[in-house]
Protein backbone atom coordinates (compact mmCIF):
# COMPACT_ATOMS: atom_id res chain seq x y z
CA UNK A 1 0.00 0.00 0.00
CA UNK A 2 1.13 3.52 -0.92
CA UNK A 3 -0.05 6.86 0.10
CA UNK A 4 0.01 9.16 -3.12
CA UNK A 5 -0.69 13.05 -3.19
CA UNK A 6 -3.79 13.40 -5.72
CA UNK A 7 -2.45 15.50 -8.34
CA UNK A 8 -5.01 18.11 -10.20
CA UNK A 9 -6.09 15.77 -12.99
CA UNK A 10 -7.03 13.33 -10.54
CA UNK A 11 -9.46 15.64 -8.31
CA UNK A 12 -12.73 14.16 -10.52
CA UNK A 13 -11.37 10.92 -9.66
CA UNK A 14 -11.13 11.67 -6.19
CA UNK A 15 -14.36 13.48 -5.81
CA UNK A 16 -16.44 10.35 -7.31
CA UNK A 17 -14.36 8.15 -4.65
CA UNK A 18 -15.67 10.67 -1.90
CA UNK A 19 -19.31 10.41 -3.45
CA UNK A 20 -18.99 6.80 -2.89
CA UNK A 21 -17.89 6.07 0.09
CA UNK A 22 -19.89 8.77 2.05
CA UNK A 23 -23.08 7.03 0.23
CA UNK A 24 -21.74 3.32 1.06
CA UNK A 25 -20.83 4.50 4.85
CA UNK A 26 -22.92 6.93 6.39
CA UNK A 27 -26.33 5.72 5.97
CA UNK A 28 -26.52 3.99 9.61
CA UNK A 29 -25.49 7.65 10.77
CA UNK A 30 -27.12 10.34 8.64
CA UNK A 31 -30.07 10.76 6.28
CA UNK A 32 -29.55 10.34 2.55
CA UNK A 33 -30.82 13.95 2.37
CA UNK A 34 -27.78 14.92 4.99
CA UNK A 35 -25.12 12.92 3.15
CA UNK A 36 -25.78 14.61 -0.36
CA UNK A 37 -25.81 17.73 0.88
CA UNK A 38 -22.26 17.17 3.17
CA UNK A 39 -20.78 15.60 -0.09
CA UNK A 40 -21.72 19.08 -2.48
CA UNK A 41 -20.51 21.01 0.61
CA UNK A 42 -17.03 19.61 1.52
CA UNK A 43 -16.45 16.39 -0.90
CA UNK A 44 -17.58 17.61 -4.17
CA UNK A 45 -14.97 18.30 -6.91
CA UNK A 46 -15.24 22.08 -6.45
CA UNK A 47 -15.34 21.77 -2.58
CA UNK A 48 -11.91 19.82 -2.72
CA UNK A 49 -10.32 22.13 -5.17
CA UNK A 50 -11.26 25.19 -2.95
CA UNK A 51 -9.90 23.69 0.01
CA UNK A 52 -6.56 23.10 -1.64
CA UNK A 53 -6.40 25.77 -3.31
CA UNK A 54 -7.19 28.99 -0.97
CA UNK A 55 -6.93 26.97 2.76
CA UNK A 56 -3.79 24.99 1.73
CA UNK A 57 -5.44 21.05 2.90
CA UNK A 58 -3.81 18.51 1.19
CA UNK A 59 -5.25 15.41 -0.36
CA UNK A 60 -3.82 11.87 -1.04
CA UNK A 61 -4.69 8.63 -2.11
CA UNK A 62 -4.72 5.57 -0.51
CA UNK A 63 -3.12 2.74 -3.29
CA UNK A 64 -2.72 -0.57 -3.33
CA UNK A 65 -1.38 -2.41 -6.81
CA UNK A 66 -2.83 1.03 -8.33
CA UNK A 67 -5.81 1.07 -6.97
CA UNK A 68 -7.23 3.54 -5.02
CA UNK A 69 -8.65 2.06 -2.07
CA UNK A 70 -9.35 5.25 0.32
CA UNK A 71 -8.25 8.93 0.41
CA UNK A 72 -7.20 11.59 3.25
CA UNK A 73 -7.22 15.13 3.39
CA UNK A 74 -5.05 16.70 5.62
CA UNK A 75 -4.64 20.70 6.79
CA UNK A 76 -1.27 21.27 8.58
CA UNK A 77 -1.42 23.91 11.48
CA UNK A 78 1.12 25.81 13.15
CA UNK A 79 1.29 23.27 15.89
CA UNK A 80 -0.52 20.65 14.76
CA UNK A 81 -2.40 18.64 11.93
CA UNK A 82 -5.99 18.52 10.83
CA UNK A 83 -7.31 15.27 9.59
CA UNK A 84 -10.16 16.43 7.99
CA UNK A 85 -10.43 13.39 5.86
CA UNK A 86 -9.44 9.49 6.66
CA UNK A 87 -12.06 6.80 4.33
CA UNK A 88 -11.24 3.56 2.98
CA UNK A 89 -14.18 1.54 0.65
CA UNK A 90 -15.79 -0.72 1.88
CA UNK A 91 -14.61 -3.89 0.26
CA UNK A 92 -11.11 -2.54 1.92
CA UNK A 93 -12.06 -2.03 5.47
CA UNK A 94 -10.15 -4.17 7.59
CA UNK A 95 -7.04 -4.52 5.78
CA UNK A 96 -4.58 -2.70 7.58
CA UNK A 97 -4.57 0.73 5.13
CA UNK A 98 -5.76 3.39 7.75
CA UNK A 99 -2.93 1.88 9.78
CA UNK A 100 -0.44 2.69 6.91
CA UNK A 101 -2.23 6.14 6.75
CA UNK A 102 -1.32 6.90 10.39
CA UNK A 103 2.15 5.58 9.83
CA UNK A 104 2.29 8.23 7.12
CA UNK A 105 0.51 11.17 9.08
CA UNK A 106 2.80 10.26 11.97
CA UNK A 107 6.01 10.64 9.37
CA UNK A 108 4.78 13.90 8.05
CA UNK A 109 4.23 15.45 11.96
CA UNK A 110 8.01 14.44 12.59
CA UNK A 111 8.96 15.58 9.38
CA UNK A 112 6.91 18.99 9.51
CA UNK A 113 7.74 19.44 13.54
CA UNK A 114 3.95 19.25 14.25
CA UNK A 115 3.16 17.87 17.72
CA UNK A 116 -0.29 16.76 17.58
CA UNK A 117 -2.81 15.24 14.75
CA UNK A 118 -6.54 16.15 15.82
CA UNK A 119 -9.90 15.66 14.06
CA UNK A 120 -13.78 15.50 14.52
CA UNK A 121 -15.66 12.34 14.14
CA UNK A 122 -19.71 11.74 14.40
CA UNK A 123 -20.60 10.82 18.09
CA UNK A 124 -22.75 8.06 16.93
CA UNK A 125 -19.81 6.34 14.84
CA UNK A 126 -18.82 3.61 17.34
CA UNK A 127 -16.52 1.52 15.07
CA UNK A 128 -14.71 4.56 13.25
CA UNK A 129 -13.87 6.08 17.57
CA UNK A 130 -13.02 2.75 18.82
CA UNK A 131 -10.34 2.49 15.41
CA UNK A 132 -9.40 6.06 17.00
CA UNK A 133 -8.70 5.31 20.67
CA UNK A 134 -6.58 1.64 19.50
CA UNK A 135 -4.35 4.41 17.52
CA UNK A 136 -3.55 6.11 20.53
CA UNK A 137 -5.96 8.97 19.77
CA UNK A 138 -8.09 10.73 22.74
CA UNK A 139 -11.58 12.52 22.94
CA UNK A 140 -10.69 15.98 24.44
CA UNK A 141 -14.14 17.75 23.73
CA UNK A 142 -17.43 17.70 22.17
CA UNK A 143 -19.53 20.07 19.60
CA UNK A 144 -21.82 20.64 17.34
CA UNK A 145 -21.72 22.68 14.42
CA UNK A 146 -24.36 23.90 12.20
CA UNK A 147 -23.48 23.28 8.74
CA UNK A 148 -26.14 25.15 7.05
CA UNK A 149 -29.35 23.80 5.63
CA UNK A 150 -31.03 22.82 8.74
CA UNK A 151 -28.53 20.21 9.48
CA UNK A 152 -25.66 19.98 12.26
CA UNK A 153 -22.32 18.01 12.96
CA UNK A 154 -22.05 16.03 16.47
CA UNK A 155 -18.89 15.16 16.79
CA UNK A 156 -15.97 14.47 19.36
CA UNK A 157 -12.71 16.01 18.83
CA UNK A 158 -10.05 13.37 19.47
CA UNK A 159 -6.39 14.37 19.37
CA UNK A 160 -2.93 12.12 19.37
CA UNK A 161 0.43 13.76 20.28
CA UNK A 162 3.56 12.96 18.26
CA UNK A 163 6.48 12.22 19.93
CA UNK A 164 9.28 13.57 17.83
Amino acid sequence: MEVVQVREEEMPILAELANGIWHEYFPCILSEEQIDYMVEKFQSLKAMTEQIEKQGYEYYFLRDNEKNVGYMGIHPEEEKLFLSKLYVTKDNRGKGYSSNAFSFLEQYCREKGKKAIWLTVNKYNDHTIEVYRHRGFQVIKSQVSDIGNGYVMDDYVMEKEIQC
